[in-house]
């Protein structure tokens, strides 16, 4: 049983942002749809939260207005074997009014905070050698999305 559960807060989108995390990631679903009953904050039958996984990792989104919008304060790490898993997920995150933003992070069309990192990306920055771990440090920061092939010719000193 997984004891921490991440609540997304929406203003309305709760089941439509659902519905497009689990077409992003694969082995994912809704688990859960309740609804808003009489005198609640909310018209009656208007869905108030959504329990979903994305690849086993339980979610819920709530439905609670707009008071509380997302900042980059919070980000969704997602960490990819290589670049073309890197590629798939900033083409799906990004799609429909996302943002692109800097250093592997992004921004969906809801407002959340994503980094899509490939697992290389920490061993080169964390070389033993200072200088490697520097110039691909140095590369990485001038990306908007992360390429690696490219950090590790930096890296390299190519």
């Amino acid at each position: 049983m997984q004891k921490i559960v991440p609540n997304l807060w929406f203003d309305t989108e709760a089941e439509e942002a659902a519905s497009f995390y689990t077409s992003v990631f694969k082995d994912s679903a809704i688990q859960n749809v309740s609804h808003y009953g009489e005198d609640m904050p909310m018209p009656a039958g208007t869905v108030l939260t959504v329990d979903f996984t994305i690849m086993g990792q339980r979610f819920t989104a709530l439905n609670g207005g707009p008071q509380f919008p997302f900042t980059e304060a919070v980000s969704l790490l997602i960490e990819c074997e290589d670049q073309e898993e890197v590629d798939d997920y900033w083409e799906k995150l990004t799609s429909d009014g996302g943002q692109e933003v800097q250093c592997g992070w992004l921004k969906d069309k809801y407002g959340l905070s994503w980094q899509v990192i490939p697992t290389e990306l920490n061993t080169l920055v964390t070389d033993p050698d200072p200088e490697r771990a520097g110039r691909a440090m140095a590369a990485m920061m001038k990306q908007v999305k992360i390429d690696i092939a490219e950090i590790r010719k930096a890296a390299d000193g190519a």
